[in-house]
């Protein structure tokens, strides 16, 4: 049954908001409630969350058809709570799922249908590790109106279409103070002494996965956890075709794939095609090649330049995947270089600024041994070279990634003076920036380019010669990545999650 406060109710310092005199009515109330058994405690979230939302969404109904009073109306998210007072020093060698000291550890939950699998290793790490239970119940954070809905729904379409009250008048509405990085950067102070189990508040995730919807035009749920990022059109290509390959083996364990507009094409079927139905693709599309257990690949073309390379990583870091790598093309620095070789990326000149104010340039990116590792394998299988003789067609050093995609005509002697003391051997739009929000937001990550030009040294990319080029690289560099990737999933998540990326102070949460 709904609760119904009649008197002045000043709102939740979280929500932002000033007092106010209308009557509100509050969702059902759910105590916290303590469990040992993970698959339970999921349960409990989904339930909850399931059922606050619903009284969000009928609320809004009842606003369509007249039929709710002048009340405000409130429903909370669910949390998740570990209270521990022992300092028992868990195994040194985890990088994730335990509380660094003693205290009260929270974090809010969205969605727990979509993160059912990670929610339930998380929470079973922290009751084996910790030997206490876990508390679930609601949380003091609204759930604002918008994140009820995760069909794209248009709440204000469909308002201004019924109603002359202001929305904000009745419901909470997303507030962007919430909404902020600053788990993740490592600069939150927690105001009431309950530290963060998570690196991501709800409503920070409910707010990238409204996001990924709008700029990947397909669902959440269609994420895999191990990603890769390209800026060329022709890899999606070749990604399609290598897909329809990889479904019609029986024995490869993928089921499907899944392309914009969440087009999905399932083992045995005839594909479905790689654009949207009115021919539109988004601003930076994804398709999925599926596993069961999400442990497939997602390829998503993010065009060109560090803004976007930023905006895909901030969002799809929420999903918590276990591994991204960039795979594109750069132009190489060095006069040995070849057009087709390939740069293995160990570390990066930061020059693209679009995460100075949340990652200092001062910050080591450094590269992860484990991810380095497969991608030197992999490149070794497809090529057949191998030690000293893998030289031939690959090079490990530093990238150098820049905001302005007309670098050539800068300053030519000021930019080789730098290339040179960096010791860059290659340069592009988007690696560094991939890397160091990887660093950022604890996913572990690599860079694996192909050289497809050198300006410094009068090998421009011309159209004919770049046709030619992509038609015979792209496949291989493609299955390069792929093959990497199917490694890292082989690898035990305790091994792939690397103690490089978590700082003094962690979330337990991976």
């Amino acid at each position: 049954m709904a609760r119904t406060e009649t008197t002045a109710v000043p709102y939740p310092e979280t929500t932002g908001r000033a007092t106010g005199s209308r009557p509100l009515e509050l969702a059902p109330a759910a105590p916290l409630q303590p469990f040992r058994d993970p698959v339970a405690a999921v349960d409990r979230l989904v339930e909850l969350f399931e059922r606050n939302t619903r009284w969000l969404r009928d609320a809004f109904a009842r606003l369509l058809d007249d039929s709710l009073p002048d009340i405000r109306v409130r429903a909370f998210y669910p949390q998740i709570r570990l209270v521990t007072d022992s300092h028992t020093r868990v195994d040194s060698r985890l990088s994730y799922g335990f509380v660094s000291g003693p205290g009260i550890h929270a974090t809010t939950v969205t969605r727990p249908d979509l993160f059912r699998r990670y929610l339930t290793e998380q929470i079973s790490l922290l009751i084996r590790n910790h030997d206490v239970p876990v508390l679930i119940g609601d949380s003091d954070v609204p759930v604002p109106l918008h994140f009820a809905f995760w069909d794209g729904t248009h709440v204000e379409g469909a308002a201004a279409l019924r109603i002359d009250r202001p929305l904000a008048d009745i419901f909470d509405l997303p507030d962007l103070k919430l909404m902020d990085d600053a788990i993740a950067n490592g600069t939150y102070e927690a105001p009431d002494g309950v530290l963060p189990l998570a690196p991501f508040t709800a409503p920070r995730v409910d707010y990238s996965l409204h996001r990924l919807q709008h700029y990947s035009a397909t669902a959440a749920e269609h994420f895999q956890n191990f990603i890769v990022f390209t800026n060329y059109q022709f890899y999606v290509e070749e990604f399609c075709r290598m897909a329809s390959e990889l479904l019609a083996d029986g024995s490869s364990g993928y089921e499907s794939f899944v392309a914009p507009g969440n087009l999905v094409t399932r083992a045995g079927e005839t594909g479905r095609g790689l654009a949207l139905p009115d021919g539109k693709l988004p601003q930076m599309p994804a398709y999925h090649l599926t596993r069961a257990d999400q442990s497939g690949i997602t390829l998503v073309n993010i065009g060109v330049g560090p803004s976007n390379a930023k905006t895909i990583t901030d969002h799809v870091a929420v999903l918590r995947p276990h591994a991204w790598l960039m795979l594109g093309h750069c132009a190489g620095l060095r006069n040995s270089q070849r057009l087709g070789d390939y740069v293995l990326a160990h570390g990066y000149v930061r020059d693209d600024h679009v995460l100075d104010h949340d990652l200092p340039v001062w910050v080591p990116i450094p590269p992860l041994a484990e991810v380095q590792v497969a991608l030197e394998h992999a490149v070794a299988d497809v090529t057949g070279l191998d030690g000293y003789d893998l030289k031939q067609v690959m090079r490990t050093g530093t990238v150098a990634s820049i905001d302005n995609r007309n670098w050539e005509l800068w300053n030519q002697s000021a930019l080789v003076q730098r290339f040179s003391q960096s010791r860059a051997i290659a340069l592009d739009m988007e690696s560094a920036t991939i890397a160091a929000n990887g660093f950022r937001f604890r996913v572990p990550y690599g860079t694996l380019l192909c050289v497809s030009d050198k300006p410094l040294h009068g090998e421009l990319k011309l159209p004919g010669m770049a046709t030619d080029f992509y038609k015979r690289q792209v496949a291989q560099h493609l299955e390069i990545g792929i093959r990497a990737m199917e490694a890292l999933r082989a690898m035990p998540r305790e091994r792939l999650h690397s103690r490089k990326l978590r700082s003094f102070t962690e979330t337990a949460f991976q």
